[in-house]
């Protein structure tokens, strides 16, 4: 089974470069505070490395 990690959107958008707030789309997110379930992949862990100032990562069992 897959290991899969919450993703929750903790800071805003405004103000942010355009590419930061299509990171946030590309996640899924649309809202502030609003929590995804992903699968842990190295294309989503990257997308997460990109915005670390904006989100909070925990996993999920």
């Amino acid at each position: 089974m897959a290991k899969k990690i919450a993703i929750k959107l903790y800071r805003s958008c405004i103000g942010r470069p355009e590419k930061q707030k299509r990171v946030v789309a590309g996640l899924g997110l649309r809202k502030l505070n609003q929590v995804v379930i992903r699968l842990d992949t190295p294309e989503i862990r990257g997308m997460i490395q990109k915005i670390p100032h904006m989100l909070e990562v925990k996993d999920v069992k």
